[in-house]
């Protein structure tokens, strides 16, 4: 079906609207539900026809066919995969160790060859039969899992099979991602196995470009789209393309796009598409939110999680280092040029590094701090354009520049090969962030080092980094909650926990008095007489 934008749409007695999205958090469902049905009747006359899409019948290999159940779970457990699907579906398909096995199209196994890919991960192992197979998915997985593959090669070979896109058509597969780097760099990867595929053709579409190069490319027809939801939407009311034709979708990093406020975006796009569709829903984070989501519009998805999902990465030496604020550019002065001149002394380049610092304004500061000390440094952040963002990702890809200064901008999604060290100059206001923070680093099996300074202020976080990075020591589950309203939930009890820090330096400046400090916080406001705490490889001296 074609695109109507919320504000050409019959909402009974209501007014017209402007806006990206007709939707808000709250907005009532009945009403969504009714003004969809009554723009698929309307449409019906006008739109053109639409070829119905391809479900192709998948199978593996007869190897893969012949393994019994308890093969299966041996095979599982072996890659740490655990698989759930509902009591009423079918099971789920066997996770398969080899891309041969997969039985791919013949041009996507050339590509696989060529970037020398020999072994599927474990996401990919599990994920990619359940996507070949047609069936929903919802995937959880570890930072640096390969699960950009797990969802581009499905997709590819879904495209395959499907009648041609034509001039004008919408495109066949939906990739929306949080953030342009992210968008870029799944573009990417789905371009690098499709190098063989002439007539296959992809689209990048986000904002901070020129809306009208994307415009012709969309209206020539394109097969793949990646792109923001906000952009997308944008092409979508301005008729640039359509949902028409859209029979695989993926939500990638969900849990981020919710974070950013992107769901109404996202239902928008979800409550408009044709009834036959597939939908892969990956997230680092398995919140109450995503939950939601994904029983709101994924059909008996089989659900994916590998490793322990959104704890902090086990191969990771984690150092955490009281540093006031006024001392922190200097000491991350000495720390840098120390690692300078011990590359320098053993022969070696100064290993890649990531700086994160809390504001744009800062990110400037300490890049040109860095620079002036002789260091090669590039500044990410939202509050530069997209040919300078995307000059600084290229610099630090190449390693023409060694260390790169970003705000958050750059915790999620991205993936940088070699990544050695990443040092948080300003802590996060979370542990879920802290997690996708040092998850930049220690990718693909390799060790890497996190360096975080922190100061008073910073207490509540670094009880709970302790906590967590002690838990995975010890090989215990790391429970502790994502999401919205577990982020907010945290915030509080830091509040709280500061009021009573406050409390006990009120109480040791008056003497004794009668001051209640609740018990479960007493374990974070004992005064620390160290100025370093460190771990090395998850092994904490306290």
């Amino acid at each position: 079906m074609s695109y109507v934008p919320p504000h050409l749409r019959s909402l009974g007695s209501t007014a017209s609207t402007t806006g990206t999205s007709s939707l808000t958090l709250d907005a009532d469902r009945s009403k969504l539900s009714k003004s969809s049905t009554d723009f698929r009747q309307s449409s019906r006359s006008l739109r053109l026809a639409v070829p119905e899409p391809v479900f192709p019948h998948w199978n593996p290999s007869e190897r893969v066919l012949r393994m019994k159940p308890e093969q299966v779970e041996n095979v599982r457990l072996r890659l740490n995969v655990d698989v759930t699907v509902a009591l009423d579906s079918s099971p789920a398909p066997a996770p398969v160790e080899s891309f041969t096995d997969m039985c791919l199209d013949p041009s996507i196994m050339k590509d696989i060859a060529f970037h020398e890919y020999t072994t599927p991960t474990s996401i990919q192992a599990q994920a990619m039969p359940v996507a070949l197979s047609g069936r929903d998915l919802l995937g959880c997985a570890e930072t640096g899992s390969g699960k950009t593959a797990a969802f581009s090669i499905p997709m590819i070979q879904h495209c395959l099979a499907q009648a041609p896109v034509r001039r004008g058509d919408g495109p066949l597969a939906l990739v929306l991602a949080p953030t342009r780097e992210l968008a870029q760099q799944i573009e990417k990867e789905v371009k690098a196995f499709s190098r063989s595929l002439d007539s296959l053709k992809t689209a990048i579409v986000v904002g901070g470009t020129n809306i009208a190069d994307q415009r012709s490319e969309l209206k020539a027809g394109v097969d793949i789209v990646v792109a923001t939801p906000g952009r997308f939407i944008d092409h979508l009311q301005q008729g640039n393309t359509s949902i028409s034709r859209v029979s695989f979708v993926v939500l990638d990093e969900a849990d981020r796009m919710l974070d950013m406020g992107f769901e109404p975006q996202i239902r928008e796009v979800m409550c408009n598409l044709p009834e036959k569709h597939q939908t892969l829903l990956f997230s680092a984070t398995m919140p109450t939110e995503i939950e939601a989501l994904a029983q709101e519009y994924l059909t008996n998805p089989v659900q994916v999680k590998v490793g322990k999902v959104s704890s902090p990465t086990a191969n990771v030496s984690q150092i955490l280092e009281k540093v006031p604020d006024s001392e922190k550019i200097d000491r991350l002065l000495d720390l840098l040029v120390e690692e300078a001149t011990q590359a320098e002394r053993s022969g070696h380049p100064l290993p890649l590094t990531i700086v994160f610092v809390e504001r744009k304004t800062r990110c400037d500061e300490v890049a040109e701090a860095l620079v002036a000390q002789g260091l090669h440094a590039v500044a990410l952040h939202g509050g530069r354009n997209q040919s300078e963002r995307e000059a600084a990702l290229r610099d630090f890809r190449n390693g023409s520049t060694k260390i790169l200064v970003a705000t958050d901008v750059a915790s999620r999604g991205l993936d940088v090969t070699g990544v050695s060290h990443v040092i948080n100059l300003d802590l996060p206001k979370t542990m879920e962030d802290y997690v996708h923070r040092i998850g930049r680093t220690g990718r693909a099996g390799s060790m890497g080092q996190a360096t975080s300074f922190f100061t008073d202020r910073d207490m509540f976080l670094v009880a709970n980094i302790k906590k967590a990075i002690a838990d995975v020591g010890s090989g215990n589950p790391v429970a502790y909650a994502t999401g919205k309203v577990a982020r907010r939930k945290e915030r509080e009890e830091a509040a709280a926990q500061k009021e009573a820090r406050t409390a006990l330096s009120k109480l040791s400046l008056m003497g004794p008095t009668a001051i209640s400090i609740e018990d479960k916080y007493k374990f974070m406001i004992a005064a620390s007489n160290n100025k370093r705490e460190g771990a090395a490889d998850s092994a904490w001296d306290d």
